[in-house]
């Protein structure tokens, strides 16, 4: 996935241990643990917002974007799209 969570970090940073921020985020331990780890395939706006309000950051501080790179396949390759000559013979 491309979207890295850098969570872990600013909790380390900040000194707040995951029962803390999930106490005072109001989310449960065991979903601050899959969002730390990045075991998450969403977040709501509501809880970024908590947890960014608590640890006083911003979304760019838990948040960071990998590119991912593209391996070169058929699909991916640049496409030859010169015209093949044509053989023209007149019909006798």
């Amino acid at each position: 996935m491309a979207i890295i969570m850098r969570l872990d970090r600013v909790m380390a940073d900040r000194k707040m241990p995951l029962g803390e921020l999930a106490d005072r985020v109001g989310i449960a331990n065991v979903n601050l643990s899959k969002l730390k780890t990045g075991k998450v395939s969403a977040v709501r706006f509501s809880t970024l917002d908590a947890i960014c309000d608590v640890l006083d950051c911003q979304p760019g501080d838990i948040l960071e974007y990998q590119r991912q790179a593209v391996s070169a396949d058929i699909s991916t390759a640049p496409l030859d799209i010169t015209p093949a000559p044509l053989d023209i013979t007149p019909l006798s």
